[in-house]
């Protein structure tokens, strides 16, 4: 398949600014408590291969399988020591799936996480290309059939199929922005969506659709611009009527904020009173 040129538009320009966000609705602040789990290492996206499982010992599994994407691309599975009644799918899989073993210290129902790995490069910019529908359409379409279908057919043929009401899609930084885009484009599908310090390529829609996902934000007030990124897709989403949840937490982008709040986004959208 040919790749459509990136627009003109600096990649720098999505991924940093200098000014401060002041939200135009207060947002919940980020607080210890159950399910702050912290990982040993720090998440950063430029050091995603490096994240390992944490949270204590895994009860679990984490397999890894190679599906028939742009050459192969890996994908790893968690699954948790009972049978899953819930399941997370995910950008950057590599970093996200450990986070497995978070779940297990805290009360919330059996979560499968499924995520897909970033492509294999040294740079930034073919992962944004497939994760940011705003840089390179033609990439990020390709990426999307594999996303929702192929990996999605796997999933079911593998390990069985959840009810789209207990699967939710999730994302860090420009994996936010792929979960947001997911959740936006195939509300049906991912009727949740986890977006931690999304960042600034996709951005809300000018006339927001009649259906919406449901959506936990999180963004550290440590890194500016990605809080500014979270805000404004909270402002949207509140505008237009949707279930949402928006914290600012102490910490850079990468930090261990991520995975705690990550614990706390998968018992808001499925554990005990979820809807």
């Amino acid at each position: 398949m040919r790749l459509s040129k990136p627009r003109s538009r600096p990649i720098l320009a999505l991924l940093s600014a200098s000014h401060v966000l002041t939200l135009g609705n207060p947002s919940r602040n980020c607080g210890a408590g159950e399910g702050d789990v912290a990982p040993g290492d720090d998440p950063g996206p430029d050091r995603s291969d490096k994240a390992k499982p944490s949270g204590g010992p895994l009860a679990g599994e984490l397999l890894t399988h190679t599906l028939d994407y742009d050459g192969g691309r890996q994908v790893t599975v968690y699954l948790p020591p009972r049978p899953p009644e819930a399941v997370v799918f995910a950008g950057d899989g590599q970093l996200i799936a450990p986070w497995g073993a978070s779940l297990e210290a805290v009360d919330v129902p059996p979560t499968m996480i499924v995520g897909a790995h970033r492509v294999a490069a040294d740079d930034e910019l073919p992962r944004l290309r497939e994760y940011s529908p705003a840089i390179d359409s033609d990439r990020f379409a390709a990426h999307e059939h594999f996303f929702v279908h192929t990996l999605g057919e796997w999933v079911s043929s593998r390990f069985g199929a959840l009810p789209p009401e207990r699967t939710a899609v999730a994302g860090v930084s420009a994996g936010a922005e792929l979960a947001l885009a997911m959740g936006m484009r195939h509300p049906g599908r991912y009727p949740p969506v986890f977006a931690a310090s999304p960042g600034g390529g996709y951005r809300p829609p000018a006339a927001m659709p009649a259906r919406l996902p449901r959506a936990y934000l999180t963004a550290g007030t440590l890194e500016p611009f990605f809080l500014e990124n979270a805000g404004r897709w909270a402002d949207a989403l509140r505008g237009a009527g949707a279930d949402l949840v928006m914290t600012e937490c102490l910490g850079d982008h990468g930090d261990p904020f991520w995975q705690a709040e990550f614990v706390k986004m998968v018992r808001w959208a499925f554990g005990p009173g979820a809807p």
